[in-house]
């Protein structure tokens, strides 16, 4: 399996997929014959952001923010309330049938978990070559048997092994199972929804390496979400922070990890682990106060403002920065942004 060499219309470097004020509200019903909508569960709200051809975006947060929504928003597995989401310039959620089908063909997912994704009943074979039948132009009938063979060898697996079933892998491999069946229709853009977090620490920095290979071979775009954020530094080329169905902050891995300026990223880093203890001794770790608010009823203002120990009046009137533009200089939606916390 080769690479295709890019053509002058596509250069490394220029937006590919961009997002737009995406929003998707779950009503929340009452009732048993007649229900009526009685709330919204504002699972992401007003999301926008761009990607780059051949980078990698992290998307960061806590349990519960929106991430996975987000992908599944990404990959039309779910209807937006609202929004807009081009794909070189095409509109993804305004597409059907046939060009949909074209789309999609174009931006394909990596799931979370290893082991459900995966469906055991059938062979590595005909799970990797699956795609093909629904494209059989990707492919020619009697060359399917090869090809899928090439993609289990590119990451990283025999290719003898096409007869087996999932149960017959570990844990690493099944997830390059579930990488080599992304890759077979020749996308551009991958949606990786937490692709480490079901593996050991060691097998985590094998499918990283594997990903950070694939997308230097064949140039592709990853949308990489985890919670982990040391895992998304070693892979992200910019970061985007989300909390309660919105993004915070958004920069490149040095502006975040270095010079982050939302209270709520700064307590996500301090909170990350630190092998060297003398790095660990002079650090301040941020506790912060409370649980999450639920996202059927966020705070008004700034949702962070009810865990954040800069919070004053004016953070619960005044929404900041509700739109978050990738052309802005390490945008942050704080109204007291800075480099340094201000906690002892």
């Amino acid at each position: 399996m080769t690479a295709a060499p890019a053509s002058p219309a596509k250069v490394r470097g220029e937006t590919i997929l961009a997002v737009d004020n995406l929003v998707k509200h779950f009503p929340i019903s009452q009732g048993v014959l007649f229900k009526r909508q009685t709330g919204a569960v504002k699972a992401v709200d007003g999301v926008s952001f761009e990607l780059r051809r051949g980078e990698t975006l992290g998307v960061v947060g806590e349990s519960g923010c929106g991430k996975s929504t987000l992908a599944r928003l990404l990959m039309r597995l779910e209807t937006p309330t609202s929004g807009r989401v081009t794909l070189e310039g095409r509109d993804l959620l305004k597409a059907s049938g046939g060009e949909l089908r074209r789309l999609r063909r174009n931006m394909q997912m990596v799931m979370q978990d290893p082991y459900t994704s995966l469906n055991p009943r059938m062979t590595v074979g005909d799970i990797i070559g699956e795609p093909f039948q629904i494209h059989p132009d990707a492919a020619p009938k009697g060359s399917r048997n090869k090809r899928v063979q090439e993609l289990l060898e590119v990451v990283g697996l025999n290719p003898e092994h096409i007869n087996r079933y999932p149960h017959q892998f570990s844990g690493g491999q099944r997830q390059r199972i579930g990488i080599a069946r992304a890759l077979a229709l020749r996308p551009e853009v991958i949606v990786c929804d937490e692709p480490v977090s079901a593996l050991d620490v060691s097998i985590q920095a094998q499918v990283i390496n594997l990903l950070e290979k694939l997308q230097n071979e064949f140039g592709l775009s990853y949308i990489f979400i985890a919670h982990d954020l040391s895992v998304v530094r070693h892979i992200a080329d910019r970061v985007a922070v989300m909390y309660l169905g919105k993004i915070v902050e958004i920069g490149t891995e040095d502006e975040i990890y270095e010079r982050a300026t939302h209270p709520y990223t700064q307590a996500l880093l301090s909170a990350v682990p630190v092998p060297d203890p003398e790095v660990r001794a002079d650090r301040t770790i941020i506790r912060l106060n409370g649980d999450v608010p639920s996202p059927a009823d966020p705070p008004s203002g700034c949702r962070f403002r009810t865990r954040c120990w800069k919070a004053q009046e004016i953070c619960a009137t005044q929404e900041p920065h509700t739109v978050l533009r990738a052309a802005d200089p390490h945008p942050s939606a704080c109204h007291f942004a800075e480099v340094r916390p201000a906690v002892g």
